[in-house]
């Protein structure tokens, strides 16, 4: 049969049509082999797989935290200023999540919503305690050697005390502590009222709770309570910055050197992304404006590299206090 030039061309289409799908279906198949081997998803050992693993588990967002210790409008603004550095050193997303008390800094630390939080010596114990391989990474040049303060008002007719014994003279007066599980607002400042042989039932009536150091300041300098002990770097920055009235509150004790803050960093952040965390903080440089508006914040002239360790003594008071417990 003498086939017509339109059939002879259908026809011709047709089998293009049939090799190309034949085509197709054979690139399809050979791109199924090559993930099959990359994943390992045929059962057999996986060949070449270095750098997929390594982009799987390249960290690409950071949530960073910290204890509610100062005003919550001020701690949003500065640690979104140092989010945002951090942000560009490392090359990841660092997102600054609020909280609005210690024990949640704790608590979300703990269920993985924060991965790197600014806390406190006690806090920072009680974290690492709850999460397997989290690790202290970094402090401030000024937190290998910490104090507190007591403050007292002026009418209070309390003397400067010139050591840890002298605090008897807080028994009898009522006395406000800053938040509950403040390290330097509450558990060494009790740790040397103990020394010095005051309980807290040796108080006028029950010890009082601020929340955070400069609402201790300003409990005491209302007069609400005759008695506070707080942070001493908020202290001096408050007072340097002309924010205490000294003809109503005045400084009467600052204790004996501990150690206090530093970032604790959950174990998903391995070793080479903490040390880039630790580096990008120690690189903060006060000369650069928008650096040392950050490390103005912190009262520190730089961030050093601290270990899990230097915090042992924390734990010890902390177990003695029974704010510590397993």
């Amino acid at each position: 049969m003498v086939l017509t030039e339109q059939m002879t061309f259908l026809l011709s289409s047709r089998k293009n049509l049939v090799l190309l799908i034949a085509a197709f279906a054979l690139l399809a198949a050979a791109c199924g082999s090559s993930t099959d081997i990359a994943t390992g998803s045929s059962g057999e050992p996986a060949d070449d797989t270095s750098d997929s693993a390594a982009s799987a588990s390249e960290i690409t967002e950071i949530n960073l935290g910290a204890i509610p210790d100062q005003d919550p409008e001020l701690l949003a603004r500065n640690y979104g200023l140092l989010a945002d550095y951090l942000s560009e050193e490392l090359g990841v997303t660092v997102n600054f999540e609020p909280v609005t008390a210690y024990e949640a800094a704790v608590s979300q630390f703990r269920v993985g919503d924060l991965d790197l939080v600014w806390f406190g010596g006690l806090t920072g114990v009680q974290a690492r305690l709850q999460v397997d391989g989290a690790e202290a990474i970094a402090q401030r040049d000024i937190d290998a050697e910490f104090t507190s303060v007591f403050i007292a008002t002026t009418d209070s007719g309390i003397e400067p005390i010139s050591d840890v014994s002298g605090l008897s003279a807080v028994a009898g007066r009522s006395l406000t502590f800053g938040s509950e599980s403040s390290t330097s607002g509450r558990l060494m400042p009790q740790s040397f009222l103990d020394q010095a042989g005051v309980a807290l039932d040796d108080l006028e009536g029950e010890a009082g709770f601020s929340g955070a150091h400069d609402k201790t300041i300003a409990l005491v300098e209302a007069g609400t309570y005759e008695v506070g002990a707080l942070n001493s770097q908020v202290w001096k920055s408050k007072v340097e910055a002309g924010e205490v009235d000294l003809d109503k509150v005045q400084l009467i004790f600052e204790t004996p050197t501990y150690f206090d803050y530093h970032w604790v960093a959950r174990p998903e952040l391995d070793d080479d992304i903490q040390q880039q965390i630790v580096d990008a903080l120690a690189n903060l440089d006060p000369s650069n404006p928008d650096h040392a508006t950050i490390l103005e914040f912190f009262g520190a002239e730089s961030f050093i590299g601290t270990e899990s360790a230097n915090y042992a003594d924390i734990e010890s008071v902390g177990r003695e206090s029974g704010l510590i417990e397993e």
